[in-house]
């Protein structure tokens, strides 16, 4: 007897799924994440990326795992910024935007709506309806 596993998009996430930005989406999509995420800081912070071009990798070390990887100038800066700045994801935000800033800030380290919850002191279950459905919102999508 054989297995066939299901197609990721056919079995429904739960609170266990994890999530991520699929970087992706915003290309088939059409849309510039660089232009979203300079949406969503403020002037002093947009100061970081005036001379920014795109593209550009730099040395990173993963808090976690003292790895030293290759990442985006902007997440890399983004990083920065939140260590110095915590009303990056404030409270007065929208749901979405509040994950997307925590992705953001976080390397885009894959996230259950769980922890999600925790980070931004919104219920678990609201955050799995938002993110989980057919509607995908900031490239928010769970792991393949």
């Amino acid at each position: 007897m054989s297995f066939t596993p299901i197609p990721n998009r056919l079995v429904k996430p739960t609170l266990q799924t994890r999530f991520h930005i699929d970087f992706s989406w915003w290309e088939r999509e059409g849309r510039d994440f660089r232009v979203d995420v300079m949406n969503h800081l403020r002037p002093e912070q947009q100061e970081a990326f005036t001379h920014y071009q795109g593209g550009e990798l730099v040395d990173s070390v993963d808090p976690e795992t003292a790895e030293v990887v290759k990442v985006d100038r902007m997440q890399y800066i983004l990083r920065g910024l939140s260590a110095a700045a915590s009303e990056f994801v404030a409270e007065h935000t929208s749901l979405v935007d509040m994950l997307f800033h925590v992705f953001l800030t976080n390397g885009n380290h894959p996230l259950t709506p769980e922890e999600l919850s925790e980070k931004t002191n919104r219920p678990a279950q609201t955050i799995l309806r938002t993110i989980a459905g057919l509607r995908i919102y900031k490239g928010i999508r769970p792991v393949p």
